[in-house]
């Protein structure tokens, strides 16, 4: 295999101060419609002319008649789901966050926030002309958003002229069962020789016993002490002065609680410093449960997660007889549709204290967020001792050291830098086979 030195980033800008964003979320606003979709920093095919006279550079994917290529498409945006596509190739999925998936052909894929897929893409057509490369915004019920389509050029060696007509059309922007149907259909490529999740010594997760049960509802923005937060089980998260990992390792209470509560309690919304209390070697069922009218994304960090089931409306015991317990996907992104639930699968075989938090940067910013604290207790030493230049704060501001440089932090989720650019992007690397 040759690698090309040539990759794609899709994504949406506009420029807006820091400030101006702050107070907007803070206040309910949304973040607003971008002028347009960026591919690796550089703006869509066909630009809005009465912003940009002229027009102004795009993206050139160079390829070979006859070859294959793979393309490695990530949304790394804040807070749209997007559809990738190219105008009369098929998309051959291999891969998705690590995970090797049953090989299948698709015309377009949806990419959720945070996720990441790897497609095989033959150049298989006569080269009559170049051909569209289109990621545009989906799910967002507006006419104003098809201006944010992001296109890039697909030019073969032999190309006989320009790009011309319509774009690829995509699917029905109101049709959430293609897109469910769609993330049910990748599976996990269980006869791959390679590297592969293996709970508890077992390939099989489906007949591992579940230990705990978190049935996560989340809501939209609503008003808790006179601040628009966001919750989930009806908690704000509120980040302490004091770093989680340092108040355990120093065993400071009062820091934060491990009470987060398996699901959503009778009680008023609140914020809170409240972690979820794993079970350390244990293997715990996640339900999301999305009680907003936009699509919600969620991560999971230090570990790989089992998607097993989603469906639109409530979950209930009754769901679990729906799950994958054979060939769910393993991966750490997943996305969860208005009115719908996704049921997901971890096993709890790294110790910390890990981020559980909504990729949609606006629910994350007011709160949409909870750590899992997962302890060993049968070595102490499991985990990687604190390095040396490590900055204390909070309760514990006393035993820092000087530094010859100090780093600003912050534990609150940034919304930007000042006068930077907010990005909704693909990022893509490209690779050939040589046949």
């Amino acid at each position: 295999m040759q690698i090309l030195p040539s990759s794609l980033l899709i994504g949406t800008q506009r420029v807006i101060r820091e400030q101006e964003l702050r107070k907007d979320v803070e206040s309910g606003t949304g973040l607003g419609i971008p002028d347009g979709v960026l591919i690796n920093g550089i703006g869509p095919f066909r630009f809005d002319e009465g912003l940009i006279k002229g027009g102004n550079p795009f993206l050139t994917v160079n390829v070979e008649q006859g070859k294959t290529y793979r393309f490695r498409v990530h949304n790394v945006g804040i807070s749209t789901s997007l559809n990738f596509r190219i105008q009369n190739h098929n998309l051959l999925l291999v891969e998705t966050e690590g995970s090797y998936t049953v090989q299948q052909n698709y015309a377009n894929m949806d990419i959720h926030v945070g996720q990441s897929f790897s497609f095989l893409v033959t150049m298989d057509q006569n080269a009559s002309s170049d051909y569209y490369i289109v990621a545009s915004p989906r799910f967002v019920n507006s006419s104003s958003w098809a201006r944010a389509t992001g296109v890039a050029i697909l030019h073969y060696s032999n190309s006989q002229g320009p790009a011309s007509g319509p774009l690829p059309d995509p699917p029905n922007d109101y049709d959430t069962y293609f897109s469910m149907n769609q993330a049910r259909s990748i599976r996990w490529n269980v006869s791959a020789g390679a590297a592969r999740p293996n709970p508890q010594g077992s390939f099989k997760y489906g007949e591992i016993t579940v230990t705990d049960v978190y049935v996560i509802l989340n809501r939209p923005p609503e008003l808790i002490n006179g601040k628009w937060r966001t919750t989930l089980n009806g908690i704000s998260y509120l980040p302490p002065s004091t770093p989680l990992k340092l108040a355990q390792q120093f065993n400071i209470s009062g820091v934060y609680k491990l009470d987060f509560p398996t699901k959503l309690m009778n009680r008023p919304a609140k914020v809170d410093t409240s972690l979820i209390n794993g079970t350390f070697k244990g293997f715990m069922e996640i339900i999301f449960q999305n009680n907003d009218t936009t699509v919600q994304n969620y991560h999971l960090d230090g570990y790989a997660f089992f998607v097993v089931g989603m469906d639109i409306g409530v979950w209930t015991e009754n769901s679990r007889s729906t799950y994958n317990k054979w060939d769910g996907v393993a991966r750490c992104t997943t996305q969860v549709f208005p009115g719908a639930w996704t049921a997901i699968l971890v096993p709890l075989d790294n110790s910390g204290i890990w981020n559980l938090r909504a990729q949609n940067l606006d629910s994350w910013y007011l709160g949409q967020e909870v750590y899992v604290s997962v302890v060993n207790t049968e070595i102490d030493q499991s985990e990687a001792p604190l390095p040396d230049n490590i900055i204390y704060c909070g309760l514990l501001s006393s035993l820092q050291k000087d530094q010859a440089q100090r780093v600003k932090f912050s534990s609150a989720p940034s919304i930007s830098r000042s006068s930077s650019t907010i990005l909704v992007m693909l990022i893509i690397a490209c690779g050939a086979f040589i046949g």
